[in-house]
């Protein structure tokens, strides 16, 4: 019996976007192992560390206390002030409570900022390489996203000059992501000045300060922000961050934003008409993660630190691999182009960063994600968000694969 025709019909914003590249490595992973297959994963962006004890005994605890209702659509009074608590301390930054959101994870808030602020043809200045999610969140939303060269001699960060190049009459914002992902990149308090410089020129160009690596940084401090290097700018920058990376709470969807009020308060606005409030529960676990003891943080950034360095000096070695030493987060990106044009055992040739990935995956069992998913190839990343033994073994394979090339 054949099955009904689907009476779907998708809308047309759908055709300009595609599933994330990170979540559809992470379902062939998953794939491959349902089928008996030895993979390691290095493509997740997830820390491997379980949540602190405190703030999971602190989610019990509202769950015993019957903390299971409907909350503000910007969350509680107590989150919005350990948020507050939170940026005072990393970047001294003092914020009023109406200058506070909270959603469902920083992707939430960052798609609800887009929403509410871009028309048909609005632009938005993305550095190359970008989160993969940005331009596609920008398509979304009816906007433009217009992506902006950085090279290895500027550490992977876009410069005062390119920003000045880029920005026309339909700019609306420009997306920084510091520490990056996928380059780790850290900007500095000089360079975020010499950027600050450019948009004092342009009043209508905001700033999406996407900081949720903020703290997974191996400065010795945490990355600076704009909203604190160039104060007079705070109004037009949205500084968004979330639990999920520096206390493992990834689950947990818990994200925030701080900004001017009038777009906190469309960013607002949209969640009430969508998700209504974040979880109650992961709320209550959020403002013990913040209000609380930063021994976690503490102790997992060296954690970090340690795996970071074992994952270049082993990449390092491979003949034809180059990888870009992280100032923070959790990942390692790789410039692959010494051995793309080889051949493999089987014959096939690696033309691509895309049929790196597939190669290594087949042959050593390693799944990383292609440069090209960031805007610049060739380039894989790898997560290093897991123990020494599986990076110690998956450079081991990555090895083994690159020496069978010809």
């Amino acid at each position: 019996m054949s099955a009904a025709a689907s009476s779907f019909r998708a809308a047309a914003r759908l055709d300009r976007i595609k599933p994330s590249p990170s979540t559809a490595a992470a379902a062939r992973v998953r794939a491959l192992k349902a089928e008996g297959r030895r993979i390691l994963d290095l493509t997740v962006g997830e820390p491997d560390f379980d949540t602190p004890e405190h703030v999971k005994q602190a989610a019990i605890a509202a769950i015993e206390a019957g903390e299971t209702k409907y909350t503000a659509v910007n969350g509680t009074p107590r989150l919005r002030e350990a948020i507050r608590g939170s940026l005072r301390r990393t970047h001294g930054i003092e914020y009023a409570d109406a200058e506070i959101t909270v959603g469902g994870g920083g992707k939430q808030v960052i798609f609800l900022a887009l929403m509410a602020t871009l028309d048909v043809g609005d632009e938005v200045l993305i550095p190359a390489p970008y989160w993969v999610s940005y331009p596609d969140m920008v398509r979304a939303n009816d906007g433009t996203p217009v992506i902006v060269a950085t090279s290895a001699e500027g550490g992977y960060k876009l410069t005062a000059d390119a920003l000045e190049s880029a920005i026309t009459a339909r700019t609306t914002w420009v997306i920084l992501n510091s520490p990056g992902n996928p380059s780790g990149a850290i900007y500095t308090e000089q360079e975020l000045a010499a950027l600050a410089d450019v948009l004092r020129r342009h009043p209508a160009v905001s700033v999406l300060s996407d900081e949720i690596y903020s703290e997974i940084s191996f400065t010795g401090a945490p990355a600076p922000s704009l909203a604190a290097v160039a104060p007079d700018l705070r109004h037009r920058v949205l500084v968004v961050s979330g639990v999920s990376k520096s206390y493992a709470m990834t689950g947990w969807r818990l994200g925030y934003a701080a900004g001017d009020p009038a777009l906190i308060g469309a960013i607002n606005t949209l969640q009430s008409q969508t998700s209504s409030c974040p979880s109650s529960i992961s709320q209550a676990a959020a403002a013990a993660a913040l209000e609380g003891p930063q021994d976690f943080i503490a102790d997992s950034v060296p954690r970090y630190a340690e795996r970071r360095d074992a994952a270049v000096a082993g990449i390092g070695a491979i003949d034809g691999l180059l990888p870009v030493v992280p100032d923070g987060a959790f990942y390692l990106y790789v410039d692959c182009a010494g051995i793309i044009g080889r051949t493999a055992p089987d014959g096939r040739i690696l033309s691509d960063d895309q049929d790196v990935t597939l190669y290594l995956l087949d042959l050593a069992g390693v799944a990383v994600i292609q440069g090209s998913a960031y805007g610049q190839s060739p380039f894989f990343r790898i997560s290093f968000a897991t123990d020494l033994r599986t990076i110690a073994e998956a450079v081991e394979g990555i090895a083994e694969a690159v020496r069978a090339l010809r």
